[in-house]
């Protein structure tokens, strides 16, 4: 193939410079005008024609064969550039065409791609003739997607038809649908099948732009068009959603593009670190009530929800076209619904709108009908159009609150119903007060929902405890719920107790309102109510006392117990705890905070039961567990004796009888004369490490105790604290790395050694304390910044101290407390460590002398406050 003459040496500065300032006006025009749809769509258009040009200067330029030709392939081939997207190009060649090493023509082509960097354009380039295009295209379902949005941007038009011909030919709809769908149940998994991360990513996560590419991607590969406009008119949507899908298409687009003009570079995320700034952007700002971010989450929430009911229907219109299934047979259900294929398809299009009774009907038959999977297109998009039927009237319906009521005491399918009601907005139509948290963001650190959809988690936990199935999972939560009679109320507490917000005030205060309401409007008894309501009022109560009360002490116990009342509601707010802390995020719930809430149930359950507190009593009985278990391990009977002579009986009441038995055989040997002893093993609660420190006492042994767990990356979740009467600590503690997952114990076994020599030694060390790491606090700290807070209360007999410590977690955070109370001769004797996803709340009982002086008080708060606060 002949060259053409050579050509001029490029200009490159100058093109550099033109390119740039051409782009930065656009996006600078665009940032500066109102923040509206239209206004996303020309930037992408301007966007695209100012790169086209640039591309076509450049062929020209390096001396291109005039039998070549330049495509734009994937989004830029889509005409959809955004200010910081690739732009993916494929230099097409003629079959006889040689890039080989060394021939001119490679030469030529790696000028082109290195001037096209050189200017600034970050380009996706490669080089094919045709014939590999369409045998790459054959074994590739991504490639395929790539090419089926090509363009010519200049070059030989005739070659570009042979492509286009050939590659049209290797299309195969069915396949390419198959694959399309499974690729996007898979990026929908790992997006955690949700719209609503609390960080979505406004292209790829569900309900984001690639959804909308996908329909199109697979309408096109079946010919059934390529603009929604097309679509509409081959009877596959209708001009009502074509308005839906415009509109809510070009907010996404719009959130998009000014998400890249504010991060100032490709970001698809809508990072916490960037939320505000382009909340600004639009013209939003906060409020008492609203932050700002928060209002541009709000609506990207509802456009992702609009878009995910949309891909809905339409993937399974697409899907029933190419696959002929229209005419499938089906079976009658009853007089308004039909099982096509396992779908639950309406008989009539306007079932709804002439029976609007049938929309709740629609999910109590969901639920009633074995191998029903879920809702048909037509279902989808008859409940899609009749969103305005439900209204003041359809939800004071005395019918759709039997219905409504009845969807709740289903013995199966709770979950999943439930689910489908908010993905089709039936339950904020029905619940007003659901549609006003739908999409809302909880902006703090635990919380990695929004609060609807953490709401459903909690209601899908619920719902696990009565699944046998699920059992394995909750073993004493499923063991309570087997006796428990009515599980509908409980899943009416969890519908309600975080319903309320985002208002202002105190939202269990709130819901209980909300939920008194829902119950006289539903004709649910007196007795039932007051359980719904105390449930709500009371859902933090129970987690806040397990992690920062000490549950060792028979008042603490006694005062819960007089709150909560009698074993029923007892039992009911237990199972709302462990779902709704489970529901929170991940990370929030471990094996620790489980062993807290059992205990705290436990010690409440006998104190209801009529048992007075009789401490020597239960001591003794705890001894004798705890011999039983030394018998079991082969111990020589009165192994306990030489440790339990030294000890107080403040010692067995924060011990259960495993750790009483194992500080007995771990100690046994080093008493007469005590000797300084460190023992670690696996934790028998399921994460990570315990250690048994026996020591003798110093003032700063606490304090170099946590400053090796901080350099050595452990984070300590509980600290029991003792001194024998032999003046030895007797120090127990529950500690975790973040190497490893929860419940790898084999990768905690493999550090018992080292951590029992490395700690034994940093306890004997007079060298000076180390500084505490104060590590780097995370991005996510950074963005909901935590206002540290310090509490020094005495308890009631005014002997010991409970400090209260509340901040944004890092690494160093206890040693650095630590330091503080040795530094003032503060005696540590119980430390209740709770990390609530990235803040933490500490519960410390304290006492010393310099307590009881209010100068002294007033000095050591400002110190920890110190101590602290974040990283700058």
């Amino acid at each position: 193939m002949a060259l053409p003459p050579p050509t001029p040496p490029l200009d490159l500065p100058a093109l550099r410079a033109r390119f740039r300032e051409g782009k930065r006006a656009l996006i600078d025009h665009f940032m500066q005008a109102r923040a509206t749809a239209p206004a996303a769509t020309r930037l992408i258009k301007a966007l695209t024609r100012h790169v086209d040009a640039t591309l076509a200067e450049l062929w020209q330029q390096c001396g291109l064969p005039a039998n070549a030709a330049l495509l734009a392939v994937g989004g830029y081939g889509r005409g959809e550039l955004l200010p910081h997207s690739d732009v993916d190009v494929l230099l097409l060649l003629p079959d006889d065409a040689s890039v080989l090493t060394g021939s001119p023509l490679k030469d030529t082509v790696e000028s082109f791609i290195t001037a096209c960097w050189d200017i600034g354009l970050e380009i996706g380039s490669s080089v094919r003739n045709v014939a590999e295009c369409v045998l790459e295209a054959r074994a590739d379902q991504t490639v395929q997607t790539s090419l089926l949005e090509s363009r010519l941007v200049c070059g030989a038009r005739k070659l570009n038809t042979q492509f286009q011909r050939e590659t049209a030919a290797l299309m195969d709809p069915k396949a390419f649908l198959r694959a399309k769908t499974l690729e996007m149940h898979q990026r929908h998994t790992k997006f955690d099948n949700t719209p609503y991360a609390l960080e979505p990513n406004c292209k790829e996560s569900p309900g984001g732009l690639r959804d909308l590419q996908v329909v199109m991607w697979v309408a096109r590969a079946a010919g059934l068009g390529r603009s929604w406009a097309e679509l509409a008119a081959n009877g596959l949507i209708t001009p009502f959603e074509v308005k839906q899908l415009q509109r809510n298409e070009g907010l996404l687009k719009l959130i998009r593009a000014r998400l890249h003009a504010v991060a100032g570079r490709r970001e698809d995320r809508l990072v916490f670190d960037l939320q505000t700034a382009v909340a600004e952007s639009f013209g939003y700002t906060s409020s008492k009530v609203q932050r700002s971010s928060e209002v541009l989450m709000h609506r990207y929430y509802w456009a992702a929800k609009a878009v995910t009911q949309l891909n809905q229907i339409l993937m399974l219109n697409i899907e029933e076209r190419i696959n002929g299934s229209e005419a499938a047979p089906m079976r009658q259900i009853n007089a308004r619904f039909l099982d096509r294929a396992g779908m639950l398809e309406v008989a009539e299009d306007n079932l709804y709108l002439e029976n609007p009774h049938a929309i709740l009907e629609t999910f109590l038959v969901f639920q009633q009908t074995p191998g029903i999977k879920g809702l048909s297109a037509r279902t989808l998009r008859a409940l899609y159009n009749a969103r305005e039927v439900m209204d003041s009237s359809f939800r004071h319906d005395p019918m759709n609150r039997e219905l409504f009521m009845d969807i709740l005491r289903q013995p199966t399918g709770t979950t999943h119903a439930f689910r489908l009601l908010n993905q089709t907005s039936v339950l904020g139509r029905y619940l007003w007060v659901f549609r006003r948290i739908v999409g809302r963001m909880q902006h703090d650190l635990f919380h990695v929902y929004t609060v609807d959809q953490h709401i459903l988690m909690v209601l899908r936990n619920m719902r696990r405890f009565f699944i046998p199935e699920h059992a394995h999972e909750y073993p004493f939560c499923s063991q309570l719920a087997s006796e428990w009679d009515k599980p509908w109320l409980l899943y009416v507490a969890a519908l309600f107790h975080d319903v309320a917000k985002g208002r202002g005030g105190d939202h269990s205060l709130l819901g209980t309102v909300e939920v008194r309401r829902f119950c006289r409007d539903h004709g649910i008894g007196k007795e039932d109510t007051a359980l719904a309501e105390f449930l709500v009022k009371h859902h933090l109560t129970m987690s806040h006392t397990a992690q920062k009360e000490d549950l060792s002490d028979a008042d603490v116990i006694r005062a819960f117990a007089d709150k909560v009342g009698d074993v029923r509601r007892l039992t009911a707010l237990y199972l709302l705890t462990v779902a709704d802390i489970r529901g929170t995020s991940p990370k929030v719930w471990n094996a620790w905070k489980a062993k807290l809430l059992e205990d705290l149930y436990r010690s409440t359950l006998r104190a209801l039961g009529g048992a007075k507190p009789n401490l020597d009593a239960d001591l003794e009985a705890r001894k004798q567990e705890a011999r039983q278990i030394l018998a079991l391990h082969s111990a020589l009977p009165g192994t306990e004796v030489p440790l339990w002579k030294t000890l107080e009986l403040s010692y067995f009441a924060r011990h259960d009888a495993s750790e009483i038995a194992w500080h007995a055989r771990a100690l046994w040997r080093h008493l007469d004369p005590p000797q300084a002893v460190v023992c670690a093993r696996p934790s028998p609660i399921g994460d990570g490490l315990q250690v048994l420190v026996h020591a003798p006492d110093r003032p700063d042994l606490f304090v170099r105790i946590c400053g090796y767990f901080d350099g050595a990356g452990f984070s300590i979740q509980d600290a029991k604290v003792h001194t024998s009467r032999t003046g030895f600590a007797l120090d127990t503690f529950q500690v975790v790395h973040p190497q490893f997952e929860a419940n790898d114990q084999s990768g905690y076994r493999d550090l018992i050694s080292l951590v029992e020599t490395q700690l034994a030694q940093a306890m004997d060390s007079d060298a000076p304390l180390p500084e505490p790491s104060r590590g780097r606090v995370s991005r996510r700290v950074k963005s909901f910044p935590v206002t540290p807070r310090v509490s020094l209360q005495p308890d009631e007999r005014a002997q010991r101290w409970l400090l209260s410590v509340s901040t944004s977690d890092r690494s160093g955070l206890l040693y650095g407390i630590a330091r503080v109370l040795a530094r003032h001769g503060i005696n540590l004797q119980l430390a209740k460590v709770s990390t609530l996803g990235e803040r933490v709340e500490d519960t410390f009982l304290v006492n010393g002398p310099a307590l009881q002086q209010t100068r002294a008080q007033l000095q050591i708060e400002s110190e920890l406050l110190d101590a602290l606060a974040p990283v700058r």
